[in-house]
């Protein structure tokens, strides 16, 4: 175990002594090879040179990540963007021109310089301009690109806050980056700009309608074909069939209007009555049935709001571990916009297989 330094910066006030001299530090540990969890407007990644394999072989290390699963690559401008892929198709210059810096990572062929180990040997390499201040000021300050994952152990929930990068990673890591919590709470968009059209492989806070207005040809959700569900042969960053799960049992609840809001309540008690100790995750919508309960309750927030639902999502899994319960009951939004992305992270959470 190493001990990991943790430097709290004032993202909304990106400037001053203190705020360079963190990213100088920080910057110099990631140039020798080190570690460092930052904030994006997403999630915290844990960050690495991408351009060094084994400092990139230090980011698997420390989530137990397998080598079969690729990460996303960090730039902060086109010239760096230009030393880790090649070859931008149309769609490609659209979506970065529309979206970046923003929530949306782009499949594009990779350079040689990338190692294989940032793709998992695949052709394409996933990147993203963030828009977090913090973020961008770090990998300026490196002046190398950075590939960062989410800053959790595999499988695990993502981190919206230092203190979730620190129950996971702390020990294992050479730095964090107190940045505050992240604006969107939900991982990137992950698009493949092809030249007829696009693939979108991970729904995002940029939604599918967003995608089309930007770019030419037909826009395509990414479903596994049947049987493929071997990890080697998944194309894109996020796609794992079980992902983003908290400790206790996923229980989604589907449906729509007083029926789903009955059927949650249903969910609940028949929860508590088995002897469970029962987490809800429970919008302003729902609060009346669950009342009395018995249930831990996070108020997850506006059920009409979903960016709101979204930033709070992973919050709430780690909210309701932290009390203890083993399952966890929640409703499933509507799977449009942002809230297809939000049914996507629940779905893989609730997996078994």
């Amino acid at each position: 175990m190493r001990e990991t330094l943790r430097l709290k910066v004032d993202a909304a006030a990106p400037v001053g002594p203190e705020f360079e001299a963190a990213m100088v530090r920080a910057a110099a540990i990631l140039r020798a090879g080190g570690t460092v969890a930052f904030p994006t407007e997403t999630v915290y990644g844990l960050g690495a040179n991408a351009l060094d394999a084994a400092a990139v072989g230090r980011i698997f290390e420390a989530k137990q990540r397998p080598s079969w699963d690729p990460l996303i690559v960090h730039v902060a401008g086109p010239e760096m963007l230009e030393c880790v892929a090649k070859g931008l198709s149309e769609n490609a210059r659209r979506l970065a021109e529309a979206f970046w810096p923003g929530p949306m990572t782009l499949l594009l062929p990779k350079r040689d310089a990338v190692p294989g180990v940032v793709t998992a040997g695949r052709p394409l390499v996933g990147v993203r301009m963030p828009a977090h201040p913090l973020a961008l000021a770090l990998i300026r300050a490196a002046g190398v690109p950075v590939a960062a994952p989410s800053a959790n152990r595999f499988g695990h929930t993502s981190p919206t806050r230092a203190e979730h990068v620190a129950a996971d990673l702390d020990g294992r890591i050479d730095v964090i980056l107190d940045g505050g919590e992240t604006a969107h709470g939900l991982e990137s968009t992950v698009v493949d700009p092809r030249e007829d059209g696009c693939v979108i492989y991970r729904p995002g806070v940029i939604t599918a309608e967003q995608v089309r207005e930007a770019c030419r040809g037909t826009v395509e959700n990414f479903v596994p074909a049947d049987g493929a569900r071997k990890p080697e042969g998944l194309p894109s960053p996020g796609v794992g069939i079980r992902h983003y799960a908290p400790q206790a049992r996923m229980v989604l609840v589907c449906g729509g209007g007083a029926e789903q809001v009955e059927a949650f309540r249903r969910t609940v008690l028949e929860a508590v009555a088995a002897g469970d100790q029962v987490g809800a995750m429970v919008p302003d919508r729902f609060a009346a049935a669950v009342r009395g309960s018995g249930a831990k309750v996070f108020d997850w927030g506006r059920w009409e709001v979903p960016e709101e639902l979204g930033q709070r999502l992973y919050g709430a899994m780690r909210a309701l571990d932290a009390e203890g319960v083993k399952v966890i009951v929640c409703p499933l939004p509507a799977d449009e916009g942002v809230g297809r992305a939000i049914c996507d992270r629940l779905r893989k959470s609730a997996r078994t297989e």
